[in-house]
């Protein structure tokens, strides 16, 4: 029997062990997807306790703590924080083949260097040892970030943010890692949602253009682009129901603009006719600008609405929305590519029945602009465990080239969450060792040294054209 998350855990043949040790430990994290707030890397957070930095903002935690009975008061609510780390403690106990138990135990290790197991029993001495090692200076925000080997990360931020912060990290040259935004231009397409017209408006104010039309929009999130690219942006973020394909001439689309700004109800029909034009036109100036094109759908968001109205958003109450059209998604990237206006895409479908229409469909619009123009995303939150991984890895490895994914990235709002990088390596290795040692794949040092490094880094550094990197 193995012991429990040794040096090989999750690294079952000789040559996963060989393709993990030698070349995929050590290479540093390019993380081009997370949550964290670039305010807290700015101002160089520190956390009181081990339940400040594990549980604040944290809704995978969230979830299992409901799943095992725990009262809302422990989980987002005002019990003190020592009681809430007992009962995350006392949960995790139970998350037998859940990712959170390897991740938890994994951030122990690597940032704290306790070797035990968390449990009910061994809670206390875990939050000594943790609480007095956060006092330490290397335990802040950008400590946290230097000591997991990141060497650039982009944050989520909209049109209308003044990038305050990143522009006080752009200045300073104390801290290496380079902190850049990416556009996401959620609440200028959710044209069906409260607040549409106001936000409309504080946007206009940000890109100093009175927005009366849907042409002024689009004069306006095409001066917001340009002033993201100046402080080095070089990508997009769209969260979706599902890529839809509804167009619409333009006069049209300009009249259900109207209606929204005079605060009329707009039709589901008349909303998927605006997002389809608002994403046409959005892919080509991502285009123009050199950017990348990342495009989340196949979730249903906020469905236990008496939480929602006492927690509010991301509180751990989101599924798998099952459908996602794969047709539809092939006619939004036909209508760009006729235009010449497609983008390099990275696309990513929370229901993993998903996995082999990506395959198919990135195969179609696939050009010599660069080795894997259109990507499938990595597995994404619901399916960022073992089997979710492996199932993304091999279904881009039956249907396309596995060896030009731009691997992994952490989608995170926490300092700690880079151990899913070497969680992900590990799967990989141990996928390709596995091949290799069945005769399914030559045993080639040089081919094999050169994809798990390129998966675990080099790809995503190339892939994005980040200045400087």
């Amino acid at each position: 029997m193995k012991k429990f998350m040794d040096e090989d855990f999750l690294l079952s043949t000789e040559t996963a062990r060989r393709l993990y040790h030698d070349y995929a430990e050590k290479l540093p994290i390019l993380d081009y997807h997370c949550h964290i707030r670039p305010q807290e890397i700015a101002e160089d957070k520190r956390f009181d306790n081990l339940a400040q930095i594990w549980l604040g903002g944290d809704h995978y935690k969230w979830r299992q703590m409901r799943s095992n009975g725990v009262e809302e008061r422990c989980i987002t609510g005002d019990a003190p924080d020592r009681e809430k780390f007992q009962k995350w403690a006392e949960t995790l106990e139970r998350a037998i083949g859940n990712p959170l138990y390897h991740w938890s135990h994994l951030e122990l290790r690597r940032y704290f260097g306790y070797q035990g197991v968390l449990n009910a029993r061994t809670a206390q001495d875990v939050w000594d040892l943790c609480n007095e090692k956060l006092q330490g200076e290397e335990f802040s925000a950008r400590g946290l970030i230097r000591a997991s080997h990141v060497s650039l990360l982009c944050t989520t931020d909209d049109p209308a943010d003044d990038l305050r912060w990143h522009r006080l990290l752009r200045e300073d040259k104390s801290f290496e890692v380079q902190v850049l935004p990416a556009f996401r231009p959620e609440k200028a397409m959710n044209i069906a949602a409260p607040g549409f017209a106001e936000y409309v408006s504080r946007l206009g104010a940000a890109a100093d253009v009175g927005v009366q039309s849907f042409a002024g929009l689009k004069t306006a999130l095409s001066r917001r682009m340009e002033f993201f690219h100046e402080l080095g942006c070089r990508e997009s973020d769209h969260s979706l129901d599902y890529v839809m394909y509804e167009p619409a001439a333009d006069a049209e689309i300009e009249a259900i603009f109207a209606k929204a700004l005079r605060g009329e109800a707009v039709s589901y029909g008349e909303e998927l006719k605006y997002k389809t034009a608002f994403l046409l036109f959005a892919a080509g100036e991502y285009r123009r600008l050199g950017w990348v094109m990342q495009l989340h759908y196949g979730v249903k968001r906020d469905n236990n609405r008496r939480l929602f109205c006492t927690v509010g958003a991301d509180a751990g109450i989101d599924c798998i929305n099952d459908y996602t059209p794969s047709a539809s998604l092939a006619e939004f990237l036909n209508a760009l590519n006729e235009r010449e206006a497609l983008p390099r895409t990275i696309l990513y479908s929370l229901n993993p029945a998903d996995n082999a229409a990506i395959g198919t469909v990135i195969g179609c619009f696939q050009d010599s602009e660069c080795a894997g123009k259109l990507q499938q995303g990595s597995a994404w939150w619901f399916n960022d465990h073992k089997q979710g991984i492996t199932e993304q890895l091999t279904s881009l490895a039956n249907l396309g080239l596995l060896g030009n994914f731009i691997g992994m990235l952490t989608d995170s709002r926490s300092f700690l969450s880079y151990t899913r990088h070497e969680y992900f390596r590990r799967i990989l290795c141990d996928l390709i060792g596995g091949w290799v040692e069945n005769g399914e794949y030559p045993d080639d040092e040089e081919a094999l040294s050169a994809i798990v490094q390129d998966v675990s880094y080099r790809n995503a550094v190339r892939y994005f054209r980040f200045l400087g990197i």
